[in-house]
């Protein structure tokens, strides 16, 4: 507990050390010498504050999605991004975005998460009928599906004249988020929950489906339950920020080798390292090019796949 509480404590200060960090002056001095309608009170009401609740919701949720999904595809490698979940939420958003252009966005988000959860059990249904013998063949059945997904929306996008908005879509970015332009990532929280409530079903579920059936619970339900969740989660962050590549995977990895399996002890731990995760690279992201930002995209991916390739070499030798 004392060292959840320092990571607490570590995420607060990286939040508060957010809200002044950026090319506008906002300090504590200038906060306090200037009124309600100065720039300084107007930047972080209207921006700062809205990007900082957008980093820690989008970041503890895209994490805890990650741990949810590793448990029902009982594979450590595989997360939204490596899975064709993102991918396939990219194309119901196009989708949206093509034929009900007037829908409001919560409309939108609902159809990017049917396609999310349309690819993800696309992407279990491969498994069954793919002998897997390694480990590591599951995320590169998901990363050849998401390829294929993808091309097949960068196709569509080109031919109605998109690609600028899919580049958008697929390149996450908090620059953009002001007040009334974040609150979808509400739902992934509620959803954060839900998938702490539910945390020892999904324990028992990464058991296997003779070991939960076993012990009375559906094994099914469990299932649709948490493909229900990573892709409202998976959905939600794309409309809002972007893609976040590898956040979902590395988190739950590194919380694992740290607290172990259990998923009612782990979700805390994943959701607060996620949140602190990404405000620290998005912190980095702004020092290194300022007053220029580099996208949470590029610092999360740059970082994530060093990461993935650790873990990767680090589980190698046990695979063999």
């Amino acid at each position: 507990m004392r060292l959840l509480a320092g990571a607490i404590i570590l995420t607060i200060a990286l939040a508060i050390a957010s809200l002044f960090v950026g090319v506008s002056d906002v300090s504590l001095g200038t906060l306090l010498s200037s009124g309600p309608e100065d720039r300084a009170t107007q930047v972080l009401l209207i921006s700062r504050i809205p990007r900082t609740l957008a980093i820690i919701l989008s970041g503890a949720a895209m994490a805890v999605a990650g741990l949810v999904m590793q448990m029902v595809v009982r594979n450590r490698f595989v997360e939204p991004s490596t899975a064709g979940t993102t991918e396939a939420a990219s194309l119901g958003f196009l989708v949206a975005t093509i034929f009900v252009p007037a829908w409001p966005l919560m409309g939108k988000m609902l159809i990017a998460a049917s396609f999310a959860l349309a690819g993800t059990a696309l992407f279990l249904r491969i498994l069954k009928a793919v002998p897997l013998r390694d480990t590591l063949l599951v995320p590169l059945v998901g990363i050849m599906l998401g390829g294929i997904i993808g091309a097949v929306t960068t196709f569509f996008a080109y031919r109605f004249e998109l690609l600028p908005s899919l580049l958008a879509w697929n390149m996450g970015d908090f620059s953009g988020i002001l007040r009334g332009r974040y609150e979808l990532l509400w739902i992934g929280l509620l959803c954060t929950i839900l998938a702490y409530v539910a945390a020892d079903r999904f324990t028992v579920a990464g058991m296997g489906k003779d070991f939960t059936t076993n012990l009375g619970l559906n094994y099914q339900r469990v299932m649709v339950l948490g493909l229900v969740i990573v892709s409202l989660v998976s959905a939600v962050v794309l409309v809002s920020v972007g893609s976040i590549p590898f956040l979902g995977l590395i988190i739950p990895n590194l919380v694992s080798l740290m607290v172990g399996d259990n998923m009612r002890r782990t979700v805390p731990w994943v959701a607060v390292m996620g949140a602190g995760f990404v405000l620290a690279c998005d912190i980095l992201g702004r020092i290194l090019r300022a007053p220029y930002e580099i996208p949470i995209s590029v610092v999360v991916g740059v970082i994530g796949s060093m990461v993935f390739l650790y873990l990767l070499l680090r589980t190698r030798p046990n695979a063999t």
